[in-house]
């Protein structure tokens, strides 16, 4: 059913008002501009045309960018459906690493280098884990999709991995992880090592830029517990396939959770995880709605969704062995 409201609306309507007031950066402008545009005139139309009886309709193009909430549907169709190849016959886990907030200041000035160290930093996690004879001695693989917003559209980057419970040894025979690929590995254990290893990375970035972190931040940072967890496994593949569509083209907000645009604010439906995971609704002034959601647009060219070890590209071959 379609929804009542869209984010477009919210652009037509409020969008001047939000660049007068807060100068939005150019790519943004960019996003911003065709999410409104979508579907409409001003993107051109395409004609289909029975063969049987030639009747015509006429349908206005998409504008197919990846922040649009109107674009996604198809794109992640197409997606699952090229994933499907990869599906093994073992159980798989959701793994999730996320930044603390107090990183969020260097995330909004260098997004591209802050969300490049965080998907290398989760896989190097993972990865060394695997790799440890004590944890499993494999190489692993995993899917990874950055997310980086909260459901009341604040900014909260972290990624979404999705993991095969096992890997391939240096003979390339399959092993399963710990407890035959019912638990992966100790979720305070592997927040430790991503902690530290992120930490090292940003740390060297910010003397590169030659804005070094003050002292009584970075002790604040190493002291704070960072969150990583695991949820439980899945055990068919159509689990795995489900949730690849929930988080792989997810955006910061679907349209149907816009819910009333009236009078300069914006109200959305949003789920309080604090509090027991009730649905509730926030209203926005209509200008901070934009500022939020434009938090969550990627630079140009970056890329969301990443495959690591055996399911990178270069490495797939090992698949066809144990399909």
């Amino acid at each position: 059913m379609k929804p009542a409201f869209e984010l477009a609306d919210v652009l037509r309507e409020y969008g001047e008002g939000f660049v007068a007031e807060h100068a939005p950066l150019k790519y943004h402008l960019k996003v911003l501009n065709v999410i409104q545009k979508c579907r409409t005139a001003e993107m051109g139309y395409h004609i289909d045309r029975c063969d049987n009886c030639q009747y015509e309709s006429r349908s206005y193009n998409s504008c197919r960018n990846r922040h649009c909430p109107k674009c996604q549907g198809s794109e992640r169709e197409k997606w699952i459906a090229a994933r499907m190849d990869d599906i093994l016959d073992c159980t798989y886990f959701h793994v999730v690493f996320t930044l603390p907030n107090e990183i969020n200041t260097w995330c909004l000035k260098y997004p591209r280098e802050l969300y490049n160290i965080l998907f290398q930093c989760s896989w190097d996690t993972l990865s060394s884990f695997g790799q440890n004879p004590k944890h499993l001695g494999a190489q692993m693989g995993a899917i990874s999709v950055l997310h980086t917003w909260g459901q009341n559209l604040s900014l909260h980057p972290h990624v979404h991995m999705i993991v095969p419970g096992g890997g391939f040894d240096k003979q390339n025979n399959w092993k399963n992880s710990p407890s035959n690929g019912d638990y992966l590995f100790n979720c305070k254990a592997m927040a430790k090592t991503f902690r530290g290893k992120f930490m090292e990375r940003l740390l060297a970035f910010l003397v590169q830029e030659k804005k070094p972190m003050e002292t009584r931040l970075r002790r604040l940072l190493y002291d704070k517990n960072w969150v990583v967890y695991a949820k439980q496994p899945f055990k068919n593949a159509e689990g795995v396939v489900e949730y690849l569509g929930r988080y792989s083209h997810k955006i910061a907000i679907s349209n149907h959770r816009i819910k009333s645009i009236e009078n300069g604010k914006v109200s959305f439906t949003y789920r309080d995880y604090a509090h027991g995971n009730v649905t509730k609704t926030m209203t926005l002034d209509a200008t901070e709605f934009i500022r939020r959601f434009c938090l969550h647009i990627l630079p140009p060219g970056f890329v969301k969704i990443r495959h690591f070890g055996f399911l990178a590209n270069r490495a797939k071959k090992k698949l066809k062995t144990h399909q």
